[in-house]
C-alpha cells in the first residue's frame, strides 16, 4: 500500500485556510482532517482543535506526542503523532500548517504536499478587519508576514481564494484529486 500524503495547508492569516480545508474534506471525504493541539483557549472558532495549557503542551512534546510542532503568534501548535498511522494506511491527511515548520515536515513526511492558499492583500485586510480579533498593528504585522516566501524545494500547489469559496474548493479538489486516485 502506498503511503498517504501529508497535505500541509499554509497561507497568511485571513486567507480562509479553515474554510478551504472544510470544503475540501466535504468534496473529498477520504481526506482525513488532522486535529491539531494548540495552546489556545477552547472554542474560539475556526478549526476544531484540542486546547491545552503551555505546561500540558510541553509535557506532550516531551513525551513524543507530536509528529511535528512549532510556535507562532505567541501560541504552540502540535500535529499529533497519530497522523503517521493514518498516512501509513494510505490515507491523505489535510492539516493546517505553518510555513516555518515546512522544512522540518519535509524531513519527516516523505510525501509532503504543500497547499499554499493565497489571496490579494486587500482581501486579506478586509477579512482580518472583519473578524475583529487583532489590533490594527497586529493586522499590519500579519499582512507583512503574508509576503514571506515558502522554503525552496517543496512540492507546492498554489490556490487563490479571492472569490467564492465554492469555486476555490472546486479548484482545490481538482488539483488534489488526480494524485490520490
Amino acid at each position: 500500500m502506498t503511503q498517504g500524503r501529508l497535505i500541509a495547508v499554509v497561507g497568511p492569516s485571513g486567507v480562509g485556510k479553515d474554510s478551504v480545508m472544510t470544503g475540501l474534506h466535504d468534496a473529498l471525504p477520504r481526506l482525513h482532517l488532522v486535529r491539531r493541539v494548540i495552546t489556545r483557549a477552547p472554542a474560539l472558532g475556526g478549526e476544531e482543535y484540542d486546547a491545552v495549557t503551555v505546561a500540558q503542551f510541553a509535557a506532550l512534546a516531551d513525551e513524543g506526542a507530536f509528529a511535528v510542532h512549532w510556535g507562532a503568534h505567541g501560541l504552540q501548535y502540535g500535529v499529533p503523532i497519530t497522523v503517521k498511522y493514518q498516512l501509513g494506511r494510505g490515507t491523505d491527511c489535510l492539516v493546517n500548517f505553518s510555513r516555518k515548520a515546512l522544512t522540518q515536515a519535509a524531513e519527516i513526511f516523505p510525501r509532503l504536499l504543500v497547499l499554499n492558499v493565497t489571496a490579494k492583500p486587500e482581501t486579506l485586510a478586509l477579512r482580518l478587519t472583519s473578524r475583529a480579533r487583532e489590533t490594527d498593528e497586529e493586522i499590519a504585522q500579519r499582512l507583512a508576514e503574508a509576503e514571506k516566501p515558502l522554503p525552496a524545494g517543496l512540492d507546492v500547489i498554489h490556490l487563490a481564494n479571492d472569490g467564492p469559496l465554492s469555486e476555490t474548493v472546486a479548484r482545490g479538489a481538482a488539483l488534489l484529486q488526480p494524485a490520490s486516485v
